[in-house]
């Protein structure tokens, strides 16, 4: 083990949802179970509600146990910036990790980190789910800039996102860590069970897309590949589990068009943690249609539960899932999807995709983020 650490994670976690709280929170657990001291400063305020796109930012789940989570941080009062980073110089932690994921989150960030900091003692890490953000907004370059400035060190779960990194900071210590798998949603479960759980029909082929519902994710082509003859043939059906965060109408109305409301089951509620299991055990196949990427939480998700994959050719998406082994890979258009999905039926390859991605996703540890923690802060 390394040395015992004084480490501070700063950004989402409880009571805050999704997969940026579940990242941290997995990551403090693995850290504190390395005997080092972990504490999360989280939100007081993430987004103001009038910018949230979902129903709600925070979870149902209980608070998760054995964590040190402290709500101390307005995302957009300047004021409260200065007094975190006074508490954090009070602290005086070894590390201060540091997920990034949006410009808008860069001047709370980059101020916190100038003056939260000291000197030759507390070395800033920071975790890049994207440099260059899916969707374009005013202020993204000089936001992004000024998040980065203060950073001594990073590390990209793409090679997309370490190449757009290279743009801003071309010299900073920086690694290539995979996203490590989620598996904190609970154990497998047979595929018998999860489709009684949810209501399913024991016999059909079901295949899933998870997830927050956003333009890029590319549910539209998921809905378009769907009323493909080969997928009317096949007699598949797609479980669409994850609340809109934009306008439903359009989908509804692809759904209308296409004549899909038999074949397409929509379940567009936040999922809860304890659900999760049922939508990925109760799929044949999970389907990440995206039209622009970095990585997937999605993916790591599908590999805890032993599921294979079909994936766009998009961003770091086909790093994650290698063709023909875990899946297939698909150009990001209807047909493309459609043939990908109808090769996977035809070719019965459910068991040997299954096999292979149990051999896979030993690779995607949070002991190999951890360690690569150690070592870049041995650089800095």
């Amino acid at each position: 083990m390394a040395q015992k650490k004084k480490i501070l994670i700063v950004g989402t976690a409880y009571p805050f949802r999704g997969g940026l709280a579940a990242y941290n929170e997995r990551l403090a657990e693995e850290l504190q179970q390395e005997g080092h001291d972990v504490e999360i400063f989280t939100f007081t305020v993430q987004y103001p509600e009038f910018l949230y796109p979902g129903k709600s930012q925070f979870s149902t789940d209980p608070a998760p146990a054995h964590l040190h989570i402290k709500r101390v941080l307005n995302s957009v009062n300047p004021l409260n910036w200065i007094k975190v980073a006074r508490m954090i110089r009070k602290m005086n932690p070894d590390y201060i990790l540091i997920k990034f994921w949006l410009p808008i989150m860069g001047p709370a960030f980059g101020t916190i980190l100038r003056m939260g900091k000291k000197k030759n003692h507390t070395k800033v890490i920071s975790i890049l789910d994207n440099v260059v953000p899916h969707e374009k907004r005013p202020g993204d370059v000089p936001f992004t800039k000024y998040f980065l400035k203060p950073v001594d060190a990073f590390i990209a779960m793409s090679q997309s996102v370490l190449n757009d990194l290279r743009v801003f900071e071309p010299t900073k210590p920086a690694s290539l860590i995979p996203h490590p798998i989620y598996d904190n949603y609970g154990e497998h479960i047979s595929k018998e069970a999860a489709r009684a759980n949810l209501g399913l029909q024991p016999e059909k082929k079901y295949i899933l897309f998870f997830g927050f519902i956003r333009a890029y994710k590319g549910l539209d082509l998921l809905l378009k590949a769907m009323a493909d003859e080969k997928m009317k043939n096949m007699d598949v059906h797609a479980i669409v589990a994850g609340e809109f965060f934009e306008d439903a109408a359009p989908y509804q109305q692809l759904l209308q068009e296409l004549q899909l409301g038999d074949r397409v089951i929509m379940h567009t509620d936040f999922i809860p943690t304890e659900a999760v299991k049922n939508y990925f055990c109760a799929a044949d196949l999970v389907v990440q249609p995206y039209k622009s990427a970095t990585q997937s939480g999605i993916s790591q998700i599908a590999y805890h539960f032993n599921k294979p994959m079909v994936v766009t050719k998009v961003g770091g998406l086909t790093e994650m899932v290698p063709d023909g082994i875990v899946g297939f890979q698909a150009d990001p258009e209807p047909a493309s999807i459609a043939a990908a999905i109808e090769k996977y039926y035809t070719g019965n390859h459910e068991a040997d995709m299954t096999e292979a991605v149990k051999e896979e996703k030993l690779k995607y540890s949070w002991h190999r983020l951890a360690s690569e923690i150690h070592k870049l802060a041995g650089e800095i």
